[in-house]
């Protein structure tokens, strides 16, 4: 099976694993999933995560965080896709949730929550939605 979308895919078994009360998640290594999962950490989204290498493969394990009982991520979701790619100028950083949500931005400066690219005045791709 081919993923045409890591991104995507790394979305819905996080939301998966919330759903069925997991208290960890797995998945396969990038460098733009780990640049999004230290947001998250950082925004306490999730509990932590760390890198998991065997003989070839690298895989990132995720701690996912509850509150209570129910999951810190309300909702997560993918705003930028293959097919339809969305940059925003950085006028146009969107804020979340009245600001109890973040977006997440690939920019010239790298990954970054929606406050930090305000703060540099950078805009770029829009990713990932969470609240």
């Amino acid at each position: 099976m081919v993923l045409t979308d890591p991104i995507a895919d790394m979305i819905t078994i996080i939301r998966n694993g919330l759903s069925s009360q997991k208290k960890e998640v797995i998945f396969w290594d990038s460098k733009l999933k780990t640049e999004i999962l230290k947001i998250l950490k950082n925004e306490n989204f999730i509990e932590d995560f760390k890198k998991e290498k065997d003989q070839k493969n690298a895989r990132l394990l995720v701690v996912l965080k509850y509150l209570n009982s129910r999951p810190a991520i309300s909702s997560i979701k993918k705003i930028s896709k293959p097919g339809r790619r969305v940059y925003i100028d950085k006028a146009h950083i969107p804020i979340v949730k009245r600001g109890q949500g973040r977006a997440i931005l690939s920019t010239s400066k790298g990954v970054l929550a929606n406050t930090e690219a305000k703060k540099l005045g950078v805009g770029g791709e829009l990713i990932i939605e969470v609240w």
